[in-house]
């Protein structure tokens, strides 16, 4: 599933310096229903928003017609500045967010994140008004803490492996619960962290909710 797209390189002007960034515009006319932002994993375990878990994300949301935005977070890749143990990269996916924002204006945006990323990603997320849906994909929970999300009560995705070696499945399925407004978790069973030979089944749970959630999607894609 794929549709026509406009691609562009770049870089943004980040709080720690450039940010080199991609990003995928669909070529069709109209105002698109969403536009995203994937946060890639952690970079000092060879994480980039080139990373197959990433990548398999912003094409599932390109193919419903989605605008996305990748970027490397900061000393990642071509972008300045050095890695900042979450805090700083926080500021980098608020950049992504705000240039977002300012090439669509008055439409919703997603912020969706996979390992280090999705808890970025998710903490920028919950706090930007503009901000309507969270994606969390493999949520590390085992040795991160994700208690901010009980104060944010906007629609949420979890995709979680059924054998992620970072996320025990009854510690993620206890965190799902208890947090407030729509959510929904998608054990893809068999999986690790990084959904190695299941991809396929990742993108489907994507690309279900969303539909789901916005069936004009289907209509302009």
């Amino acid at each position: 599933m794929r549709i026509a797209h406009d691609s562009q390189n770049f870089f943004l002007d980040g709080p720690g310096g450039r940010l080199e960034s991609i990003l995928w515009t669909p070529t069709r006319a109209g105002s698109p229903v969403l536009a995203a932002v994937v946060c890639h994993p952690h970079p000092l375990f060879g994480g980039t928003m080139h990373n197959k878990v990433v990548y398999n994300a912003a094409k599932t949301l390109d193919a419903l017609g989605i605008p996305v935005l990748r970027f490397n977070f900061r000393g990642t890749g071509l972008s300045a500045g050095t890695h900042d143990k979450g805090a700083g990269e926080q500021g980098d996916v608020q950049t992504a967010l705000d240039f977002l924002g300012n090439q669509f204006p008055d439409v919703p945006l997603l912020t969706a994140g996979f390992s280090f990323g999705s808890y970025v990603g998710l903490r920028a997320g919950c706090r930007d008004p503009r901000v309507a849906e969270l994606i969390g994909l493999g949520i590390p929970v085992n040795a991160t803490d994700f208690s901010f999300l009980h104060d944010c009560p906007k629609p949420k995705l979890f995709v979680q492996g059924g054998e992620d070696q970072f996320a025990a499945r009854n510690k993620v399925e206890q965190v799902v619960a208890g947090l407030p407004g729509e959510k929904e978790l998608v054990i893809v069973p068999n999986a690790d962290h990084f959904f190695a030979g299941h991809l396929d089944e990742f993108n489907a749970a994507i690309h279900s909710w969303l539909s789901r959630r916005h069936p004009e999607l289907h209509t302009l894609s």
